[in-house]
């Protein structure tokens, strides 16, 4: 089937509806890979270690994760612990940590977004920081929840691109963009190996790429699926995702 789309496995978060345990991914998500990368959305479920790395090279092309309510357990990357109700995923960090970077060493294209940035970064050896909007001389990077989603997803700041990078060429040569901003987590310490794409205007990191990496590498601070196709960027983001896991696909067959 040469003309066959890729397949793309999105990490689920594993949330409590009611008095059941689900394995959930946004629709946004799913739509964004569907429509803008051209891809086969499949949910990955957060399973843990069980969820082997060989059974995910053979069932997908690519890997998506999506941003989510809950933070990285501070434990992962040796911060002090969270304040009081802070939302948690044991399962989902289970599940991704591990498997990230073996995934891009193996050539697995990979797209994250806020959540999935923020485990980028833990899982090549960063730390973060819980509450960027407490931090002296930075914006207020989260949303506010009582606004309608159209407000809460609206520019709500502009990002410097890195000259000569990734991000500037899909951006066709453009240097700054407006993006939207909904977390409370943000990159404190840069892991070793990932590459500055995009900075806001307090210096906080946004994008970043893995250097070096065999395939497709990239994350993102905010949230490009969100009308993904009103959105020039964003479809360019999401295209370069589905054209890299198209080229997997056909090496694979």
């Amino acid at each position: 089937m040469p003309n066959r789309k890729p397949v793309i496995g999105i990490a689920a978060d594993r949330r409590l509806l009611g008095p059941h345990w689900f394995h959930c991914v946004g629709e946004k998500y799913v739509v964004a890979v569907a429509e803008a990368a051209g891809a086969i959305p499949v949910l990955l479920p957060s399973l843990g270690e069980e969820l082997a790395l060989d059974a995910l090279n053979t069932a997908c092309d690519g890997l998506f994760l999506t941003g989510s309510p809950s933070n990285v357990e501070p434990h992962r990357y040796g911060g002090p612990a969270s304040a009081e109700g802070t939302l948690h995923d044991a399962h989902r960090d289970a599940t991704t940590l591990p498997l990230l970077r073996r995934a891009v060493d193996d050539g697995l294209p990979l797209l994250a977004v806020c959540r999935g940035f923020q485990e980028m970064n833990v899982a090549y050896g960063g730390t973060l920081h819980q509450k960027v909007h407490e931090l002296p001389g930075h914006l207020m990077h989260r949303e506010n929840t009582d606004d309608p989603l159209d407000t809460q997803y609206a520019p709500s700041h502009e990002v410097t691109l890195t000259a000569g990078g990734e991000f500037e060429r899909l951006a066709d040569g453009a240097r700054r963009l407006q993006v939207n901003s909904l977390h409370s987590q943000g990159v404190d310490r840069l892991a070793e190996g990932l590459v500055v794409e995009a900075t806001a205007p307090d210096g906080l990191i946004e994008a970043f790429r893995v250097a070096n990496a065999a395939s497709f590498a990239v994350g993102v601070q905010w949230h490009p699926e969100w009308k993904v196709m009103t959105n020039e960027f964003s479809r360019a983001l999401f295209a370069a995702f589905g054209d890299a896991a198209r080229r997997r696909a056909r090496d694979r067959r």
